[in-house]
């Protein structure tokens, strides 16, 4: 199986921040850069998901893409369902996510793969902002009937409005967190179970 590294001069080179370089330094004991191997895994338990993300898109070997386009590919799937509910039928998203995975594939194929997804991402961000105006307007709508109730009333479909908006911000912040640890434990199995 393939062992991903770069090595601390690669990094140094790509100009990391200085609290996750000297985060790494620190892990690995070393007081400056040097030319040893250094697997990514090292780097994700020292510095964790995002730092590991970092290296793996600016200071990995050339020959370690396949790693950085596949994980790109399981991400992408893991939110496919939101994009092709705001535009199903549209097949640009995972026509990508194919040619990420396919490696054969010349970089102008996988660019105007590219292309045609981010061009549909955008179409299903604009729906997604068609439906979060028409769901403001549906708000505005329902203040003005509450603002024609009895004051009391509308102070308590205030507090009840805050308290969901409270619950939403919660659950929102718990499927983060729940997003970010299972893209960690995928980009670990990939690391030393392959794919």
């Amino acid at each position: 199986m393939t062992t991903y590294t770069t090595t601390l001069n690669a990094i140094r080179a790509a100009s990391p921040c200085m609290y996750g370089w000297e985060k790494l330094l620190s892990h690995l004991g070393k007081t400056k850069a040097d030319d040893e191997p250094l697997p990514l895994l090292t780097i994700l338990d020292s510095n964790g998901l995002d730092d590991a993300l970092w290296v793996l898109s600016r200071a990995m070997q050339p020959e370690h893409d396949r790693l950085s386009r596949h994980f790109q590919a399981w991400c992408a799937e893991q939110v496919l369902p939101l994009c092709e509910a705001e535009c199903p039928g549209d097949s640009r998203i995972r026509d990508q996510i194919a040619m990420l995975r396919n490696d054969t594939a010349t970089e102008d194929e996988r660019e105007a793969a590219w292309e045609a997804a981010w061009d549909a991402a955008q179409g299903a961000q604009d729906a997604a902002r068609v439906a979060a105006w028409d769901a403001a307007q549906a708000a505005r709508a329902a203040a003005r009937a509450a603002a024609q109730h009895s004051a009391q009333e509308a102070a308590w479909d205030a507090q009840d409005a805050a308290q969901d908006a409270k619950w939403a911000a919660r659950a929102a912040a718990r499927a983060a967190d729940a997003a970010q640890d299972a893209q960690e434990q995928q980009l670990r199995k990939m690391l030393t179970e392959g794919f």
